[in-house]
């Protein structure tokens, strides 16, 4: 089954919830929606590997929305919004620990033939691709740069 098609299984359970699903049923429609966006904006249909990056969008964006809420006191709204990072995740791959970043870096680095932190741009190029939407892009580029400053 398509994480579109589980989207919309799980949107209808949640319909059917009533008050307990409610949180789960907006964070629903609110990705359905930001996955429409994305397909008009695309003229073409989603495959998954496009699906799964508009949700991976949709959790970055809010945790910098709860890092920034974090920041003014604002915990209420933080905690929403991390209750509804772990809605989005449920249809992400598993995130890569940071051990399996460093491996995937240290084959890149190899595999560009990278010597130094001028070369970040090469390798970030060729690491980005496989980690999409299983790690988070600024974490890979400290990992990355901290190993090519090592060289």
């Amino acid at each position: 089954m398509s994480l579109v098609e589980r989207l919309e299984q799980d949107m209808k359970a949640a319909l059917k919830d009533r008050e307990k699903g409610k949180l789960r049923l907006s964070v629903l429609r609110m990705a359905r929606a930001a996955l429409k966006n994305a397909e008009i904006n695309r003229r073409r249909p989603l495959t998954e590997e496009d699906v799964i990056e508009v949700l991976a969008r949709e959790v970055k964006q809010r945790q910098d929305a709860m890092e920034e809420y974090r920041r003014l006191g604002r915990e209420d709204a933080a905690a929403r919004l991390q209750e509804e990072i772990a809605i989005l995740e449920e249809y992400l791959p598993a995130r890569l620990t940071e051990e399996e970043i460093r491996e995937l870096a240290r084959d890149a680095i190899a595999k560009t033939g990278a010597v130094g932190p001028r070369d970040i741009g090469k390798v970030m190029g060729y690491l980005m691709p496989q980690v999409k939407g299983r790690a988070d892009g600024r974490r890979v580029n400290e990992i990355v740069k901290e190993m090519l400053e090592a060289l």
